[in-house]
């Protein structure tokens, strides 16, 4: 009897020693999707070297005196600048994703690989209004990329991961700095700014960004990236973080990227066929309503017209947005960075009910 369980003992232990896993090493117990996500993304991030000029004149020592201010204006001097900025490797043959502002009139533009290799960019094309970049890069083999992530689908407290060269510390061991952080919030818009670049359905994180991180993705923890890391929120007199940054959507930048890759640049030329004034306080008392444009004006076999818009209507709201005088009707449509082939959904006021009309745009007529 004994026999026998010593027997059945031995053959358990051996079955239980034969299928047991190794406890696994220090290094790779630590080991989580945040560090992961990082491992798999860090060689796809690059830093970006901008040198640009700039021409100054002199104060003249006779600045004072108009007479010898004409004369003697002070000379010119053209003086090199350098900064720097982040990006990433969107695809295996070189493009390289970054914002406007980073590489705006740089007359040389450097790339640097976490491998240490530098290689001068081409810039494929820059949208200001975006603030989006694409540049193109020709290495010598395939390159490891960033995966798309959906940006359209992101949870609130979800972790992400933010990868950039703030302050250009990526010179100095060719690795991206990376922070951690969670989506706080989604959709912030900023509208029309008076520079007239357009910030839409930003992605707020509390992910640590910095000067120099512009440029540089958010990734999701399954290292996909979500975004690009645009602009922060700053307190007191400090420039540096303080958990309020903004990076633009990638589902939006990629559809920039690829009118880049084949247009070179983005036509947002378009037309309505709507012509509108504000309301006035005798129009609005006839309408029964106080908020809104007039349509005073409808171009035949226009967008509008198809659309089933005609004089008389009152355009209350464009894409959910409300509309209380026409330069809100421009300034909602510029945010909106719309196309040719766009749909927009006017809300509109007629005989004292509302509906929507669609208006799929148009290029404008030759």
């Amino acid at each position: 009897m004994k026999s026998t369980f010593y027997t059945a003992f031995l053959i358990l232990l051996n079955t239980v020693l034969l299928f047991a896993k190794p406890l696994p090493s220090a290094s790779e117990s630590r080991k989580n999707a945040i560090t992961e996500a990082v491992e798999n993304v860090s060689n796809a991030v690059v830093g970006i070297n901008i040198t640009s000029h700039r021409t100054y004149r002199a104060r003249s020592p006779f600045a004072n005196d108009p007479f010898f201010r004409f004369f003697y204006p002070g000379r010119l001097y053209n003086q090199e600048v350098k900064s720097s900025g982040s990006g990433f490797i969107i695809s295996s043959d070189g493009y390289v994703a970054t914002n406007q502002h980073v590489i705006e009139n740089a007359d040389k533009i450097v790339v640097t690989m976490t491998d240490g290799k530098k290689y001068e960019a081409k810039l494929v094309g820059e949208d200001f209004v975006t603030d989006l970049a694409l540049l193109k890069i020709e290495p010598e083999n395939s390159l490891n990329f960033i995966q798309e992530g959906n940006s359209n689908d992101l949870l609130i407290g979800e972790w992400v991961i933010a990868l950039g060269n703030p302050f250009g510390l990526f010179e100095i061991n060719d690795k991206p700095t990376v922070t951690v952080g969670v989506v706080s919030a989604i959709d912030r818009d900023f509208g029309v700014q008076n520079n007239d670049r357009v910030y839409q359905d930003m992605i707020q994180t509390d992910a640590a960004i910095n000067k120099g991180n512009s440029g540089g993705p958010l990734v999701n923890s399954q290292g996909e990236v979500i975004g690009i890391n645009t602009f922060i929120y700053t307190g007191g007199n400090s420039d540096g973080s303080v958990g309020i940054g903004f990076a633009i959507p990638y589902a939006k930048a990629l559809r920039i990227f690829e009118e880049l890759i084949s247009d070179g640049e983005i036509d947002r030329t378009f037309y309505t066929g709507i012509s509108i004034k504000n309301l006035d306080r005798l129009t609005a008392k006839l309408l029964g309503t106080d908020k809104g444009v007039i349509v005073n004006g409808i171009e035949k076999d226009s967008p509008a017209e198809n659309a089933g818009i005609i004089v008389g209507d009152v355009i209350q709201k464009v894409n959910g947005k409300p509309i209380f005088s026409d330069s809100d009707i421009f300034r909602e449509i510029k945010a909106g960075d719309v196309r040719a082939g766009d749909k927009l959904k006017f809300q509109i006021w007629r005989d004292g009910k509302s509906s929507t009309k669609s208006v799929v745009l148009q290029k404008p007529k030759k």
